[in-house]
């Protein structure tokens, strides 16, 4: 079972998330058949943002996070809610690029220079946007500058994807920890020389370690308090009154040409690849709506 803590340190001076996400991102390798390096790429992205989607309060809040390389991979997209849902896609699942220098799969190279951009949906008016450039394409490192750079937290984010020879997952997970604005400059130096020494989250997942045993590895000695423990899934929400109301907002006339071709359409759902068919007569019947 996939789930994830949320925890304190060091007199609530430090809060910190971790996960394991094995099973969710077995989930997306099998519904979009990516590669390897695809599947490192997405399922880095989908730890990194089912925790960041648990940092918002409201139940309807809704978080995505966006990255546009130039790499082959091209582009990554995740979406996650407050409740421990994400579901995620990439643009180029079957990309297939050489080890990089150490023999890992170059999740960097994949994703070659560009953007991340992280929005957030919390129902107001307007839905909060920040983006930043890709510093390494690694993900957590991404990450980890864009909560310096565009919420001025400072912050330290962990993130591993390891495959089996069979290129099923074998384990994935992360963590990301965060500095309180009052945090103690004595804090703040223990923890960057801790931050320092720390084992790659891959090596800590491949030794079995659970998401409170990476939380102590980090934190014990700052008086490690975890306050919360949540079930996370993949989970898409897509259904056919879902893609009816997408086919509405494309408009009248794409709809009257799909009814003039006089068969049936398939629509298919990015997050979870399912097959949506609508035949000519439900096509009109969208139209007639679209009129309304």
């Amino acid at each position: 079972m996939d789930y994830m803590i949320r925890a304190t340190a060091a007199d609530s001076q430090i809060r910190a998330f971790a996960a394991s996400t094995r099973e969710m991102t077995e989930t997306a390798r099998a519904a979009h058949n990516t590669s390897p390096v695809a599947t490192a790429a997405l399922g880095r992205l989908l730890c990194g943002g089912v925790m960041m989607g648990s940092m918002m309060k409201g139940d309807k809040d809704l978080l995505t996070l966006q990255i546009k390389g130039k790499g082959p991979i091209g582009g990554i997209v995740v979406t996650a809610d407050s409740k421990g849902h994400a579901k995620g896609y990439v643009n180029h699942p079957a990309v297939a690029i050489p080890a990089n220098a150490k023999g890992k799969l170059d999740v960097s190279g994949a994703i070659g220079p560009g953007m991340l951009q992280v929005i957030k949906d919390m129902g107001l008016k307007d839905p909060y946007v920040g983006s930043c450039e890709l510093q390494t394409g690694e993900i957590a490192e991404d990450l980890t500058y864009y909560f310096a750079i565009s919420e001025q937290v400072p912050s330290s984010v962990g993130l591993g994807v390891l495959m089996e020879k069979n290129n099923t997952v074998k384990q994935a997970g992360g963590f990301i920890i965060q500095l309180m604005p009052f945090t103690s400059d004595e804090i703040i130096d223990k923890l960057e020389k801790k931050l320092a020494e720390v084992r790659p989250v891959t090596a800590m997942l491949d030794s079995g370690m659970t998401p409170e045993m990476i939380l102590e590895e980090l934190l014990v000695e700052f008086g490690l308090e975890i306050n919360e423990k949540t079930e996370i899934s993949y989970h898409c929400d897509c259904s056919k009154e879902r893609v009816e109301k997408a086919l509405i907002s494309i408009g009248k006339k794409e709809i009257r040409e799909m009814i003039n071709d006089g068969k049936p359409i398939e629509v298919n759902c990015h997050f979870c690849s399912k097959n949506y068919e609508f035949s000519v007569d439900e096509l009109k019947d969208i139209l007639e709506k679209a009129d309304i």
